[in-house]
């Protein structure tokens, strides 16, 4: 994950806050720029109306673009202070013009929001280890019936890789059988396989379509053992 994915990962932009911040509008995207080291290199900040945030740094000595701060393993003094300056830019731009959200991807998000509008129900990050894990628990019993979980690709389809979101839900035993014969639907990643299923958030499945399943699920917490 680049910088700027890891700094604005779980944040919404609040497009009236960059003009107030200093940013100008051309076009579908939005500009700022700052000299940073003496005025001896320039950040260029871009954020596109879809939320992707774009930063470059140009040594302005010879007016060209300066790549060495993302490279992982180049260190160095001169290199470390000029990725603190391009990230603590970011995080301030972060911290005034942004809001949280609960997940990385915008349908998780989305999701998340129907889910506490129709049943009331927060999601909860519990584990340490996994802190963007998210679990919705029907507050009636204690029981949870949904977990948006962040991981990559390859662990429910070895043919793909990247970063996704995934939602887990417990559907009719038939009706999970069913549905893995659809595109977005996986065998349930860390879950019993034949009661639970995995559900890509990428926009392969209509939010209409998911709710249903959340609703189906949280109907087994309320059934009787």
């Amino acid at each position: 994950m680049n910088i700027e994915n890891e700094i604005f990962k779980k944040s919404v932009i609040e497009y009236n806050k960059l003009i107030n911040y200093g940013f100008s509008k051309i076009d579908n995207k939005y500009t700022i720029s700052k000299n940073i080291l003496n005025n001896s290199f320039r950040i260029d900040i871009e954020i596109k109306d879809n939320g992707e945030v774009i930063g470059k740094i140009f040594d302005l000595s010879f007016e060209e673009e300066y790549k060495n701060f993302r490279i992982e393993n180049q260190v160095g003094e001169f290199v470390n202070s000029v990725r603190k300056e391009f990230e603590n830019f970011l995080i301030d731009i972060r911290n005034n013009c942004t809001t949280s959200s609960y997940f990385i991807f915008n349908q998780s998000n989305r999701i998340a929001n129907l889910i506490i509008e129709k049943f009331g129900n927060t999601p909860e990050f519990l584990w340490e280890r996994n802190p963007e894990y998210g679990i919705f628990r029907n507050q009636k019993n204690n029981k949870w019936y949904a977990a948006v979980l962040n991981i990559d690709k390859s662990k429910i389809d070895k043919k793909s890789s990247g970063e996704i979101e995934i939602l887990n839900v417990k559907l009719d035993e038939n009706k999970v059988k069913e549905l893995l014969k659809k595109p977005g639907f996986f065998k349930a990643y860390h879950m019993n396989k034949e009661k639970w299923i995995t559900i890509i958030l990428n926009d392969t499945i209509s939010d209409d379509e998911i709710m249903n399943y959340i609703s189906e699920s949280r109907l087994f917490t309320e059934k009787k053992k």
